[in-house]
Order: structure tokens, then sequence, then C-alpha cells
């Protein structure tokens, strides 16, 4: 999922990450319409190959975000869908087909922080919040050809501080193993030492050096998306797509949806022992009223038992007297 507000090139951004073209034939909205227009949740299905490995990906995007003049409550629409997609992969795991279940739950959100500003907004601030217990939260730099180096790292001190500040919990990398090898160490910790990551993105080809990259060009020279020493994009990418894609769905699965499980089952719970209807997350089918007979069964099967019983405590007590 990409969040944040109109303008930050998310789709420039995961066009650029993925090598396909999101909104062909999107139609950009005037102030007017701006003002408007509500936070909606699109949803687009790509198919990349890593290293042989054919991966289908769903990306969400937030059309509307921040947009508005008051945005409170704008990030409702957001935690409303991955709500739903808790709540559908419960009641597949609570079926009877759970071998084939569709997982459609939301692994990762990268979140959009814009460049011009001295830090988290309280929009921002509000998102990653009610967010943090619900997907694994990845800030962002957009834009980061708007800053000199210089300022991107004073940026990035800024951020982390402020993240910290504020109690704002977003991915953390998990430690290395001390079995792996130095350059995986060293690679995991530039990707530590580079969040948030400042990121460009490029739908164009440029000609750089005698070669066709992914770039800007401005009259001063040209920015490339792919060049490290330009911008954090090629981490992002190795984070998402190679070292770090199966510990987002990890802490998914373990973590932010085993709460949201434990909620609703405790939720249920309750409302059973308060003898109250149960309006649960998955349909509860009522159970069949025993006839006649079956209550008449139920009864010799009690009365036999008690009686089995009865006889097992006579031979026990015979037993211990003979032994006194």
């Amino acid at each position: 999922m990409v969040a944040g507000e109109s303008g930050l090139g998310k789709s420039t951004l995961v066009n650029s990450l993925f090598l396909t073209d999101l909104h062909k034939d999107r139609k950009l909205l005037n102030a007017e319409e701006r003002i408007s227009q509500t936070v909606e949740i699109t949803k687009h299905t790509v198919d990349i190959e890593e290293k042989g490995v054919k991966l289908k990906l769903t990306i969400l995007d937030t059309p509307g975000f921040g947009d508005a003049v008051n945005n409170s409550e704008c990030w409702r629409a957001v935690t409303d869908y991955i709500n739903q997609q808790f709540e559908q992969y419960f009641r597949d795991e609570s079926g009877l087909n759970r071998k084939n279940i569709q997982d459609n739950r939301v692994h990762c959100c990268l979140y959009f922080i814009p460049p011009f500003g001295h830090g988290l907004r309280p929009v921002d601030i509000e998102f990653m919040k009610v967010l943090q217990d619900k997907v694994n939260v990845v800030p962002l730099i957009s834009k980061a050809d708007c800053l000199t180096p210089t300022e991107i790292k004073k940026l990035k001190e800024r951020l982390r501080e402020e993240i910290d500040k504020y109690g704002i919990k977003v991915y953390q990398f998990p430690d290395c193993d001390s079995d792996e090898d130095e350059e995986f160490k060293r690679q995991d910790r530039e990707l530590k030492e580079s969040t948030p990551f400042a990121v460009i993105g490029s739908n164009t080809v440029v000609e750089a050096r005698g070669q066709r990259v992914r770039g800007r060009l401005y009259p001063w020279g040209i920015v490339e998306v792919e060049n490290p020493s330009h911008c954090d994009f090629v981490k992002l990418r190795t984070m998402l797509i190679r070292t770090h894609m199966n510990d987002l769905k990890d802490i998914t699965g373990d973590c932010h949806y085993e709460n949201y499980r434990s909620q609703c089952i405790q939720t249920m719970t309750s409302k059973m022992n308060a003898d109250k209807r149960v309006e649960s997350p998955i349909p509860i089918l009522p159970l069949s009223t025993p006839d006649v007979e079956t209550e008449k069964l139920i009864k010799l099967k009690d009365e036999e038992l008690r009686r089995m019983q009865q006889m097992l405590q006579k031979m026990q007590q015979q037993m211990h007297e003979q032994d006194l």
C-alpha cells in the first residue's frame, strides 16, 4: 500500500519499482474537484520476476488522502480496508477449505512524507500512529531531488527524532544472524542507516554517460533513479522484493493479524458469557435441537456411566480393605 497526499510521486515511484504503468488513463483533478474528493482505495495487480521467481503483487493506492482542508479521520478508509482484509482472512481460516486461502492482507504501507517541510506534520503523526498496530509502516521522503545531500541528511535525523519522540512504531529491520556473511551484514547495516528512505521516481528514460537510465533531466544535470549516490531507491526495492519481503509477511501474520484475531475471539467470548446474541466476524451456525430419541439415549448413557463409576469405587474400596 502507498499512502500520502497527491503530488508526492506515489504512482511514479510504484511504476519505477515494478516497471509498470498503474494509471494509463488517469484524469488529473483540478483544485475544485479535489475539495470534494473522498479517500478511496484503488487496487492494481502486477506480475514481477526476481531471480527466476515469479511474484504476483497487489498494489493499493489511496487517492484523495490528505488533500482536503479538514483531514480529520482521513485515514478511516485505509484502516477500514485493512480490517476488512483481516476479517476475510479470519472467515476463510475458520471455514472448511483452509488449504487454499487467498491472502489479501496488507503487508506493508509506504507512507510518503513531503520533502519541503521541517519534519512530521500532525496528519503524518496521526496516520502512522493509527496504522502502526495494523500494518508495517515504512516512511519515505518523497521527491528527494528537491533537496541537497546535506538537507536530506538533516531531514532524516529530524524525522528519526520525531518518530521516537511521538512513540511511532515503524517497521524495524531484524538483526542479522551471527553466521551471516559480511556482505549481507554490510547491506543490512546500510539499510538501517538509510531510514527513512529518500526516494525519487521517474517514468522516463534519459541518457547519462552514454547509457540509457531511468531518471530526471534538469538544466543543471541528470538525477538517476537507480544511482545509490542520488537516492535510496535501490535500497527500498532491495528491501521490499529481495531481502525483507518474508519478514514483512511474517510480522503481519504473527503480530498484526494475531492481535486482530485475539480481539475477535475475546469479543465473541465475552458476548457469549453475557448470554447475548453473538455478533462475530464469522457466522456461527445455530445448534440443532436434539429429538426425543436422542435425549433418551443420552440419559441412558449417563446412567450407565454413573453405574460403572459406582462399581469402580466399590472395587477400589474392597481392594483397599483387603490390603489393610
